[in-house]
């Protein structure tokens, strides 16, 4: 379609827009327009499809059928109108002049019209050197080893009960909950939790608060319930919570002979061979990954702006459903079903899926400020090499497809925001940083307040 666009500069990331659709192709669509409406709807008289212009405008009127030509118009055209401006809107392209209506199309007359495109914000970043990250070794550590090893013969160990030192990390606990102010709903007289794990339907403020106490030691927790999917922000909760027992997993010693039984190595250095090749061939899978995604987050640190505009923000968010949608109907998946699999609530994960949002919007721009600023651009090959390994087969007709329905400007984008990525991770200045020398230089947790009171006599042994 032979439209005309111009377009001024950007002014707070808006682009405002003339679009001239020449005479023939007003006319096209005013003639299509009436001949669906002809065909839609019964005249008394006429049969359908074959109701003179004067009769339908008579009926529904004539400004009314404009109306539809105007809109049916404004689609045909738009795609169009993206691919020669080459951007993708956020939200819904605006037609006419602000404050006013959009003016109709006429019949034998050029249609003259302003737009404005909302676009992706523009934020600049406050370096665009390489990015400095830190990244653990390629081969596995004596303390990855260590740690594996100790979690395989957990696996082999049995429970103990322990009566001569407080609750610790790791301890499976028994303890009885009592409501204080709002807690009644996890109340329970005798619930099992293990320390630190966070795996427990109960909140994981008790975990925290409980590490420390003895038998019989009891304190005060006070939490956030979660909020109920369309209620309101919850209040406050306090429970009282009781330690009643408390068990540790007796790990067996590690000799020659378990390592043969348990594992089917004759010796304890064949294990921690063995368990080491594990270690590395899962880094040579999972470190390209992590090297990318902690150069994308130091990268996006460097974004000069605090909160990105929450249309924005709000579309990628949309995106993210979308697409989520689209993979869980493939399966045959419904979204509750889905977030039950996830260990969430649909609140749950609709705020996680927020949150998501969120952190990609402003990788998106930080990307786009790293293409603007080094001036990348799509050259030949580079939407085939983009397409590779997905599920299109006909990169040619997936291309035709997206011309004519205006998504180049976004295939284009993301090839762009793709090879940005690809500097960002090849060119990182990487740091190797012992995963042990880390856990031990990590600041300690926040404390908890907490209120401890001893019974007068422990309530009896743990209850499994």
């Amino acid at each position: 379609m032979n439209i005309k666009v111009q377009a001024n500069e950007p002014v707070d990331d808006v682009l405002s827009v003339t679009l001239t659709v020449p005479a023939d192709e007003v006319d096209r669509v005013i003639k299509h327009t009436y001949a669906e409406i002809s065909k839609r709807y019964n005249f008394q008289g006429f049969r359908r499809g074959r109701t003179p212009r004067p009769v339908i405008d008579a009926q529904l009127g004539r400004v009314a059928v404009l109306e539809d030509a105007t809109n049916e118009l404004l689609n045909d055209v738009e795609p169009q109108m993206l691919s020669e401006l080459d951007v993708v809107p956020v939200g819904q392209v605006a037609y006419g002049e602000e404050g006013e209506d959009v003016t109709h199309v006429e019949d034998h007359k050029d249609y003259e019209v302003a737009a404005r495109v909302t676009l992706t914000p523009t934020v600049e970043l406050s370096s665009y050197d390489p990015v400095a990250i830190d990244m653990p070794p390629e081969e596995a550590t004596e303390a990855e080893i260590e740690n594996q090893i100790n979690l395989l013969l957990q696996y082999q160990g049995g429970f103990e009960d322990v009566d001569d030192r407080p609750v610790e990390e790791g301890d499976f606990t028994t303890v009885s909950i009592e409501n204080v102010e709002g807690g009644e709903d996890i109340v329970e007289e005798s619930a099992l939790i293990r320390v630190g794990a966070h795996a427990s339907r109960f909140p994981h403020e008790i975990e925290h608060a409980i590490e420390g106490l003895n038998i019989g030691e009891s304190v005060d927790v006070s939490y956030v319930p979660e909020r109920e999917e369309g209620g309101e922000d919850p209040k406050e909760a306090t429970v009282k919570v009781t330690v009643k027992g408390i068990r540790a997993i007796k790990t067996p010693e590690l000799t020659d002979e378990l390592a043969n039984e348990a594992f089917g190595f004759k010796t304890v250095d064949e294990l921690k061979k063995g368990v080491a090749e594990e270690i590395e061939n899962s880094k040579k899978e999972q470190l390209p990954q992590l090297k990318e995604d902690r150069a994308l987050a130091a990268l996006t640190a460097r974004l000069e702006v605090e909160e990105l505009p929450e249309a924005y923000v709000q579309q990628v968010f949309r995106d993210i459903v979308e697409n989520l949608m689209d993979e869980l109907q493939e399966h045959g998946l419904s979204l509750e079903i889905y977030a039950q699999s996830q260990g969430m609530t649909v609140q749950q994960l609709v705020d996680r899926l927020h949150a998501e949002a969120h952190d990609h919007a402003r990788e998106s721009v930080a990307l786009d400020a790293l293409v603007r600023h080094m001036g990348i651009e799509v050259e030949d090959g580079d939407i085939d090499e983009q397409l590779k390994g997905t599920s299109i087969t006909d990169v040619d007709a997936f291309v035709a497809e997206a011309e004519e329905a205006g998504r180049m400007p976004a295939l284009r984008r993301s090839v762009k925001r793709s090879k940005a990525l690809e500097w960002v991770r090849d060119n990182a200045i990487v740091t190797i940083v012992d995963p042990a020398a880390s856990e031990a230089e990590e600041a300690p947790e926040a404390e908890v307040d907490v209120d401890v009171e001893a019974d007068a006599e422990p309530e009896g042994e743990p209850e499994a």
